[in-house]
C-alpha cells in the first residue's frame, strides 16, 4: 500500500516493537499528525473475546470527559410531549413515520446517532436493514432506547460515544482530536478504558485485553502498553 511522504516521515517516529504508556503514546499521537485539518484521534481495542455468541458481547455507552471534538447530528423518533422535550434538548431532527419514508425514499443519511423512545420502536424497526449495517440502530444498552430522549440528545450533544465489537473482535473509537493536546487525550482514553475493562463478560475467558492501539486519521497506529490497564 502506497503511503505518502507525511505518513513516512510519521511512522520514522514510532518504534514498531515499542508498547507506549498511554500518556507517551498520546503525546506521540499527537506529533504524528501532519495533516491539514483537525484529526481525530481513535483507539483500537481487540478483545479476548467472540462476538458470535451473545454471552461475549462488549457493548455500552460513555460520556467522555472532554467529548470528541464532534458535535453529533441526533436523529430522534418520538411523539406527542417526547418530541418536544427532543427537540427543546437540541436534537437536529425528531419525526416518526415521516423521517421512516424520508430514509426509505430518499435514501437520507445526515445524521450520525438515532435514539427512539421504546413506543417507537416497532416504527424503528422498518429500519432495520439499513440502520442495523451502519450502526445506527437504537439499542437499550446504549443509551438510544429510553423514555428520556431529551437526557440521551443531552449527553450525545455533550460527547456520549457508543463502543461495541466488529466482527473481528475490535472495538473502534474516537477519543478526540488532535487539538486537545495529550493530557485530555489521556483523560478520554483512560475513561474509555475504564468502561470496556469494566463491561468484560463473564463468558470471557484467558486474556481479555489482547492489543491496543492509538492513531490519528492520516497517522500511523501507536501501541499501548495495556498490562497496567486491565
Amino acid at each position: 500500500m502506497f503511503r505518502g511522504k507525511k505518513y513516512q516521515d510519521s511512522a520514522k517516529l514510532v518504534d514498531r516493537a515499542k508498547q507506549y504508556e498511554p500518556v507517551e503514546a498520546m503525546e506521540l499521537v499527537t506529533k504524528t499528525a501532519k495533516a491539514k485539518f483537525d484529526e481525530t484521534v481513535e483507539a483500537h481495542i481487540k478483545l479476548g473475546v467472540d462476538s458470535r455468541h451473545a454471552d461475549q458481547q462488549v457493548r455500552g455507552a460513555i460520556v467522555l470527559p472532554h467529548g470528541t471534538g464532534k458535535v453529533a447530528k441526533i436523529l430522534v423518533f418520538a411523539k406527542g410531549a417526547k418530541a418536544d422535550e427532543a427537540t427543546a434538548a437540541g436534537a437536529d431532527y425528531v419525526g416518526e413515520m415521516d423521517m421512516v419514508e424520508k430514509i426509505q425514499k430518499e435514501n437520507w443519511f445526515d445524521f450520525d446517532v438515532v435514539v427512539a423512545t421504546p413506543d417507537m420502536m416497532g416504527v424503528v424497526g422498518r429500519l432495520g436493514k439499513v440502520l442495523g449495517p451502519k450502526g445506527l440502530m437504537p439499542s437499550p444498552k446504549a443509551g438510544t432506547v429510553t423514555m428520556d430522549a431529551s437526557k440521551a440528545v443531552a449527553e450525545i450533544k455533550s460527547g456520549k460515544i457508543e463502543y461495541k465489537l466488529d466482527k473481528t473482535n475490535i472495538i473502534h473509537c474516537p477519543i478526540g482530536k488532535v487539538s486537545f493536546g495529550k493530557d485530555k487525550l489521556n483523560e478520554n482514553f483512560t475513561a474509555l478504558m475504564g468502561a470496556v475493562i469494566k463491561a468484560k463478560p463473564s463468558a470471557a475467558k484467558g486474556q481479555y485485553l489482547r492489543s491496543v492501539v492509538v492513531a490519528s486519521t492520516m497517522g500511523p497506529g501507536i501501541k499501548v502498553n495495556s498490562s497496567k490497564l486491565s
